[in-house]
């Protein structure tokens, strides 16, 4: 099924003692390739920023659950790295958080931008989607701003069909413009009745679960990924070491201390986040610190470092210590 419009209200037309349908909860899960909109369809959902957004593929680490709060059901929104052909031992394990999320999640969401052919890595990952029977699966076309309906038509019978080759059924296919705001909140009325009947899991005006501190972190990358060279995002890791309310501060005037280290693989990449003068550095700690005062809602004095973690994507240990 093809879902192009909202659905109609049927309530009035319903029986009164139909019109109280269970609530349900539980948690979808948006796969696809680096760069398909999954973030950016994640924060249109919520409502609010909790995926850091990036032109350049491959920029999310962390599975950042965001949730959606409904009269009739909570939805948990498990953002995902793109599944990719591993190159780093980084890249491995971000293959493997993406598997082990598909097997707990309710609903997969495929993401495929309406602006690309479908290639051999979407065909990739629908091929392994395809091996997960029971759970529900919806097929994004996102990006649809970008195009013209007869590409968007093109792209919704390429993406059902492939579905038909390799034997399994879309449970919807919906195209949606995260930016434009066009059929977001329908995604979210075709997503809640595949969930389970369940009470809210979280409470009312959570909106991830994410650690704080995992939170500034991510702020502060996607502030450093920007204007960078095309080599260099994969190599920015970002560490909040601590978050501190400043003590000799008034009650009405609190201020909290930040300190935080930019880890690249080599000291050549150091002047270049850097910047001549120190101004991209400063440039990334304004940006990041307008971002972070807006998620915790207090005035923030953001200490930013820069320190070199030699080929850290490659080496175990220190994968660990920059939480992967």
């Amino acid at each position: 099924m093809v879902a192009m419009s909202a659905r109609p209200n049927q309530e009035s037309a319903a029986p009164q003692a139909e019109t109280t349908s269970p609530h349900r909860a539980g948690f979808a899960c948006f796969v696809g390739r680096p760069n398909a909109g999954k973030s950016t369809l994640t924060n249109a959902l919520v409502g609010q920023k909790v995926a850091i957004t990036s032109n350049r593929p491959q920029t999310t680490r962390h599975t950042v659950r965001g949730i959606v709060h409904r009269e009739d059901a909570q939805l948990i929104l498990v953002d995902t790295p793109g599944l990719h052909k591993p190159r780093t031992l980084l890249g491995e394990r971000l293959n493997d958080v993406v598997r082990t999320t598909w097997a707990e999640v309710d609903v997969i969401g495929f993401c495929l931008p309406a602006d690309q052919k479908l290639g051999p890595g979407d065909k990739y990952i629908v091929k392994e989607l395809a091996g997960i029977k029971k759970t529900p699966k919806i097929a994004i076309i996102t990006k649809t701003d970008l195009v013209e309906s007869k590409a968007l038509a093109e792209q919704l019978l390429a993406v059902s069909a492939l579905a038909d080759e390799l034997g399994f059924e879309w449970a919807e296919i919906i195209p949606v413009s995260a930016v434009k705001d066009q059929q977001v909140s329908l995604l979210a009325d075709l997503i809640a009745p595949l969930l389970p009947q369940s009470p809210p899991l979280y409470p009312e005006g959570d909106l991830t679960d994410e650690p704080e501190m995992v939170m500034v972190a991510e702020l502060i990358r996607e502030a450093a990924l920007e204007g960078v060279r095309d080599e260099l995002p994969h190599s920015i890791a970002v560490v909040v070491e601590e978050m501190l309310p400043r003590t000799d501060r008034p009650a009405d005037k609190p201020l909290l201390d930040i300190h935080a280290n930019v880890y690249i693989e080599r000291p050549s990449q150091k002047g270049i986040i850097i910047g001549p003068k120190g101004k991209r550095l400063k440039e990334v700690g304004t940006k990041s610190r307008k971002h972070i005062e807006a998620l915790l809602g207090t005035p923030v004095f953001l200490d930013l470092h820069v320190k070199v973690a030699k080929d850290w994507q490659r080496d175990p240990k220190q994968l660990r210590k920059l939480g992967f």
